[in-house]
């Protein structure tokens, strides 16, 4: 031995790993499946008829590939808007690329970004689908006939993957930020009686509304209207995890929180990735906190904490949740 120190490299640009669990909600073969499962399959089927060329249908079926994992149909996308990015991500284009003037893809960013998809500005899908149709069959002639499910699934990764890496501590945190709120808007769908980019408004058990909506301080708010707009919960979101920033992280939540706190806010939510720290240090930092939830939980949609979040919010909101 040459008595020479080795010295590890950081795990803190793969330690974001709660990107991904947002992006399998949102982009990745976990959203499609939940989208299928919602879909009527006699329309599926019948559209993919309509979008995806013959030669390709025969090459997916002899990979033993579904149709729908490569090409998109308008009630898929209706299902799931975010499912944009999938196959956006299928053909390795980052969105900068994608939606930039002159593609026409414009019109469908706030699909893939926040899922919006509003009935009354209803983007052109059939147009979409069309499009995206004769890239993905090129990419397919390419591909075949060794294409394989596998290539399908981890494709999307190697787009991704760049698209991670090129975020700093900012995007990281406003990502964050919007993929709460997307996992939000999820929960609390069968209740929305309007929603825009920013806000959802739903209807709780006691017919009152309930607004939720992204702001600055704090990242999320939960309001609610009785003769006047209440100030109910206050959530800070932080999506980074470098375990020796966490305590800083804690520290500006709290800076949100006191204010939230003049503003009349009754209760005060942090949530921030939990892994490898001290809840109790963190507490120390931010003793406004009321509650906190990890951060990869709560994008994940499942765990102790997303389960706790749950629970927490149909309080807050006066909504029944399954």
């Amino acid at each position: 031995m040459s008595g020479r120190a080795i010295i590890p490299p950081s795990p803190s640009r793969q330690a974001k790993f709660h990107l991904l669990v947002a992006a399998r909600k949102s982009w990745l073969m976990d959203a499609l499946t939940e989208a299928l499962n919602t879909a009527d399959p006699n329309l599926v089927k019948s559209q993919l008829s309509t979008y995806v060329p013959a030669d390709a249908q025969k090459a997916l079926a002899a990979a033993g590939i579904r149709d729908e994992h490569m090409f998109p149909v308008p009630t898929v996308l209706e299902a799931k808007p975010t499912l944009i990015g999938y196959y956006r991500l299928l053909l390795g284009i980052p969105q900068k690329s994608f939606y930039k003037g002159g593609t026409g893809m414009g019109q469908f960013k706030a699909m893939e970004a926040r899922g919006l998809l509003n009935p009354a500005h209803r983007p052109d899908l059939e147009g979409f689908c069309a499009a995206m149709a004769e890239s993905l069959a090129g990419l397919l002639r390419q591909m075949a006939p060794t294409i394989s499910k596998r290539d399908v699934v981890e494709m999307p990764l190697l787009t991704l993957g760049s698209q991670f890496q090129g975020g700093n501590n900012n995007v990281i945190g406003k990502q964050a930020t919007i993929d709460v709120f997307l996992a939000v808007a999820e929960l609390v769908k069968e209740y929305i009686v309007s929603r825009d980019q920013r806000r959802i408004i739903v209807k709780n058990a006691s017919g009152r509304n309930v607004i939720i909506a992204l702001a600055t301080d704090p990242d999320i708010r939960i309001q609610e209207e009785f003769d006047e707009l209440r100030n109910k919960v206050a959530i800070e979101i932080k999506g980074g995890t470098d375990v020796s920033n966490a305590h800083n992280r804690a520290g500006e939540a709290e800076k949100s929180h006191q204010k939230a706190k003049k503003d009349g806010f009754r209760d005060y939510w942090t949530i921030i990735s939990k892994a490898g720290l001290n809840v109790e240090k963190l507490r120390a930092e931010s003793p406004t906190t009321n509650d906190w939830f990890d951060v990869a939980q709560v994008l994940a949609r499942a765990g102790a904490d997303w389960d706790m979040f749950k629970s927490r919010f149909s309080d807050a909101a006066g909504i029944p949740l399954r």
